[in-house]
């Protein structure tokens, strides 16, 4: 008798090492990855014009149900893990972290500052809601409800200073087996990456590994800096969560 597959949504926020830690688990052997599964649906629900909508939109599933449904299916390639890479922001209709109650959620957050400094590098408006913090701190609470314990919180910065240290301790967090092959991955694109990858993964696709993290603080406009401080409450509350290791 095989054992069920392990199904990790990671729900992360843009601009947030959320690809690297996706090439990071699509380097295992047993893992299958999915990219932003719901970002189809998101674009057409809301009508938001975000970089390549049409073509997102035209790519992808858009009835959230079927996505959902396919979520928790079969797993691809027949992998007995799969990591799938969600955006909280994205849950805009009745589909949420409940229809997911068999995942093993983790919650990757970053510094406000950078994420809307590497925004602003791609030349996108940006907005406290597109950033996902303050959704990201109700899934936390919803999947600690499912779940009768806190799920793992992961700050890009400690995975950046100590990616060994880290990932070892994300994987013991999630019951997997620790697998030295996600410290380094090979360059370039993947089927498996959205095709949004030409727009947001210029830099990820060049990478073989984890880069050092930034040590400058981003400089803002006024308006940035404000988009910044509002989200900064709910970084600061899930910040007080995130994994710590000696």
């Amino acid at each position: 008798m095989t054992s069920e597959p392990i199904r990790i949504a990671m729900w992360s926020g843009p601009r947030n090492i959320s690809t690297a830690m996706m090439r990071s688990f699509g380097s295992r052997s047993d893992c299958a990855v999915t990219d932003e599964p719901f970002y189809g649906a998101f674009l057409k629900t809301t009508g938001m014009r975000q970089p390549m909508a049409d073509e997102i939109i035209a790519s992808m599933d858009i009835n959230w149900s079927s996505v959902a449904k396919a979520m928790n299916g079969s797993v691809p390639e027949g992998k007995t893990l799969w990591y799938q890479k969600h955006m909280p922001h994205h849950m805009v209709d009745k589909i949420s972290i409940a229809d997911f109650p068999d995942h093993r959620h983790a919650f990757l957050i970053r510094d406000p500052g950078h994420v809307v400094a590497s925004y602003a590098a791609k030349r996108v408006e940006v907005t406290p809601d597109d950033l996902g913090y303050e959704r990201q701190l109700q899934y936390l609470e919803q999947a600690a409800q499912m779940t009768g314990a806190l799920p793992i919180v992961l700050d890009s910065a400690d995975i950046l200073q100590n990616p060994e240290g880290y990932l070892k301790a994300s994987c013991e967090a999630l019951g997997i087996a620790w697998d030295a092959a996600m410290l380094s991955w090979k360059p370039g694109m993947r089927d498996t990456d959205g095709i949004w990858a030409s727009h947001w993964y210029n830099r990820v696709v060049d990478t073989t590994t984890f880069a050092p993290p930034k040590e400058t603080t981003p400089a803002l406009s006024d308006a940035q800096q404000r988009v910044a401080d509002d989200c900064r409450k709910f970084y600061n509350r899930l910040s007080a969560y995130r994994l710590k290791i000696l």
